[in-house]
């Protein structure tokens, strides 16, 4: 049988990579195992050999020691991969084929699955609706940044790519629909942005930028993203948006520079809970509301506010006491004053992942490039977290068995 070796969470601010099981098609006791799942056949499962597995913004919240995230957690939710093993109950998945994964973990049997809301499945976590692959209180599935993965429901759940040579020739494109690109499309869908649109995105990180490509996709006449870092402020305007520092004030003014007015018909908040104050002196304060209160103001009335950007029942990291319950000092107030809506919770990727993968395979869009995808080998997975932690502008792919690097030999492999 072969090895395995994943990414895990030891403690606030520090990720190794460890040898861990093989899996099986049973879910086994383990850190952040829900003990309700313990023991859980799977026979509708499938062991996938990683071609691809993501860091991302939501891990490190858990690696920042920003969650209740126990010591021993196998990290990652963004998986991409070849099937190896099926389960005596999957009928469609073949061994071989290449397929994304949905980061949300769904039954397609409950009432939920049945009408799209795959982010809130009410049959694979006991404490609550949703789960995830590889996350706190998500009922303990096991992460996905490693060499071997288990994916439950694989019928349901699996992506297959039409033709797995073309899938290699756009691997980084594709290795986006497990998460981010469909969660920032799901941000703009939730905003309504349509045909003529002006946008704002609060973060320039990879969900926000994945939005604004989505915002252009989707046909918006301007996109403009927020955000303190001057690299990845840069990387959006690098495919056309317009940008905010916030580190220079509150984002009116600047908006107003742009468009003329100092508001814009819908926004997406891609920052979430750790989000931080505007101006020179509240960039260095966290100020958990700050963004969404931010969104209120600039956003017209009538408007729309879509929030993708996580935010958390327990932060024991938080620096107010009503934040480390999820409590946020909101002026829901001016949006209500406004006639605001807002849509909240995990993107349905299931909703989106097949339209935006044939947009890939077709040329309509250029994700990866957009949000600078770098693979980097599974054992360079801490200077990877250090690296993203500090503001690098990129998007990290962790290669576990060197198969990016083997397709694309031209492509610098390294973080």
């Amino acid at each position: 049988m072969a090895g395995n070796r994943a990414v895990t969470y030891v403690g606030s601010g520090r990720v190794e990579v460890h040898d861990i099981d093989y899996p099986g098609l049973e879910l086994r006791d383990g850190p952040g195992v829900n003990p309700a799942n313990v023991g859980r056949k799977t026979p509708h499962g499938v062991i996938l050999k990683n071609v691809a597995t993501n860091i991302c913004g939501s891990d490190q919240h858990m690696v920042r020691g920003r969650t209740t995230a126990p010591e021993g957690l196998v990290l990652g939710h963004e998986i991409t991969g070849e099937v190896v093993e099926t389960g005596p109950d999957v009928e469609f998945i073949k061994v071989g084929d290449l397929c994304s994964v949905p980061f949300n973990i769904s039954c397609g049997r409950c009432r939920n699955c049945k009408t799209g809301k795959t982010g809130i499945c009410l049959n694979v976590n006991p404490d609550r609706p949703g789960s995830a692959y590889g996350y706190v209180d998500m009922g303990g599935w096991v992460g996905g940044q490693a060499e071997y993965v288990m994916v439950p429901y694989a019928d349901w759940n699996l992506l297959k790519f039409p033709d797995k040579d073309q899938a290699m020739e756009k691997i980084l494109d594709l290795a986006m629909l497990s998460d981010i690109f469909p969660t920032g499309y799901h941000g703009c869908v939730s905003a309504k942005v349509t045909t003529g649109s002006t946008v704002y995105i609060a973060g320039a990180g990879p969900v926000g930028l994945a939005a604004a490509t989505s915002a252009f996709l989707l046909g918006a006449a301007a996109v403009i993203v927020g955000d303190l870092n001057a690299d990845r402020l840069a990387k959006a305007r690098s495919f056309g948006c317009e940008t905010v520092d916030v580190s220079q004030g509150e984002p009116q003014d600047q908006i107003e520079q742009i468009l003329g007015i100092p508001e814009v018909d819908c926004a997406v908040d891609a920052v979430g809970f750790e989000a931080r104050g505007h101006g020179p002196d509240g960039a260095a304060v966290e100020k958990p509301a700050s963004v969404l209160n931010s969104l209120m103001e600039i956003t017209t009335a009538g408007g729309s506010l879509g929030i993708p950007g996580l935010y958390v029942t327990g932060d024991p990291g938080a620096q107010e006491e009503a934040a480390k319950v999820g409590s946020l000092s909101l002026r829901l107030g001016l949006g209500w004053a406004k006639s605001h809506a807002f849509f909240t919770g995990q993107c349905p990727v299931m909703q989106y992942n097949h339209q935006l993968m044939m947009a890939i395979l077709h040329d309509r869009v250029q994700i990866a490039k957009n949000v600078d995808a770098t693979p980097i080998p599974l054992e360079d997975a801490p200077k990877g977290y250090a690296d993203f932690d500090h503001g690098a502008a990129k998007k990290f792919v962790l290669d576990p068995h060197g198969l990016i690097k083997a397709a694309h030999p031209d492509l610098a492999v390294g973080a």
